[in-house]
């Protein structure tokens, strides 16, 4: 099981292009996932994230404060106005301009922890800018996005507090509470999260895209080039701003990966909730979904080689001053 996890998790960028491919040309063969199921499948998701969270993980709160204030702060702002520059600027209409919104709102995706690991980034300061990030979010997200598009759209401000208490606090809350007591239990069954989480992300992706392909089709390239655009300099926001503040390098990584990549799954679920007469606002959730997968695992595979090439130079360094001092002495 845990091969197969691992084998799925290596692959996911692939997997969720495969599966939201055909979803988006050959919609009838997805159809069958209802997209009433996606609130229950980002549960699932959540769920698993609760599991993987321990108590000492809390602790870089209280012990490293400063860097998670930088995370939060940077989270809620960076995105949410990259997002509204970005839509303004290439003119989406309303639907699509709150899709976008919605989603630079939200909280980073649980797959950011992930990438994060594979980048060889500071996975501690992911688990916790993440955790602090998507427990703030029944406030500042229905709250940012209200003060977004309040001359554009109706925000339901109510309806989307609660569904983010029910979809996403309430699943990590039970996963960390049963990991706590049960925790002999519970390692067995982390080597599958790898596994369901992915299955679970790829049913959202597949849903989202086959109830919606018509529409994706029909929004030309424009909403494509914005979603990109978003998640890239949502990137290169993380890692200059990791820059100016002198961080190590591993929390450059973790800060630029936890900014790019956005909880998708649950902006598509909020914006069915909070939109329910814009279908075209649940468009650019399905849409980062799938791109940001992809770029998150060409990006850990760039940020990995900086590392290796920092490790590189050192190794070169060292090996000059061993020679350097061997000749002294042989002089």
């Amino acid at each position: 099981m845990k091969q197969i996890s691992n084998f799925i998790g290596k692959y996911m960028a692939v997997i969720v292009l495969v599966v939201a491919a055909l979803a988006l040309f050959v919609p009838a063969s997805c159809l069958w996932i209802q997209t009433s199921w996606i609130n229950y499948l980002l549960m699932i998701v959540m769920f698993g994230m609760g599991l993987t969270i321990k108590p000492e993980d809390f602790v870089l709160v209280f012990t490293h404060p400063k860097d998670i204030l930088i995370g939060c702060i940077a989270q809620f702002t960076i995105m949410p106005i990259l997002a509204f520059l970005l839509g303004k600027a290439f003119g989406l209409e309303a639907g699509l301009l709150a899709g976008v919104i919605l989603v630079g709102t939200c909280p980073g995706g649980t797959s950011s922890n992930v990438i994060t690991y594979l980048s060889k980034g500071d996975v501690a300061l992911s688990v916790g800018m993440t955790s602090v990030n998507t427990l703030l979010a029944p406030l500042l997200t229905p709250v940012i996005t209200y003060l977004f598009l309040r001359t554009t759209v109706s925000v339901d401000v109510m309806a989307m507090f609660i569904s983010i208490i029910k979809v996403v606090i309430v699943p990590i809350a039970l996963g960390f509470v049963i990991n706590h007591f049960f925790g002999k239990y519970t390692a067995k069954v982390k080597e599958a999260l790898p596994l369901v989480s992915v299955l679970a992300i790829t049913m959202i992706v597949a849903a989202v895209v086959s109830h919606n392909s018509e529409q994706i089709l029909t929004t030309g390239a424009v909403i494509f080039l914005v979603v990109i655009l978003h998640n890239l300099l949502g990137y290169a926001c993380g890692l200059l701003l990791g820059k100016a503040l002198k961080l190590s390098l591993a929390k450059k990584k973790a800060l630029s990966v936890e900014i790019g990549m956005q909880n998708s799954g649950l902006a598509t679920s909020l914006a069915a909730t909070a939109f329910p007469n814009l279908a075209m606002a649940t468009v650019p959730g399905a849409i980062f979904s799938v791109w940001h997968n992809i770029s998150g695992a060409l990006l850990a595979n760039i940020y990995r080689r900086m590392e290796e090439g920092k490790e590189h130079e050192l190794k070169i360094k060292v090996s000059v001053e061993v020679t350097d001092d061997e000749k002294s002495n042989f002089a």
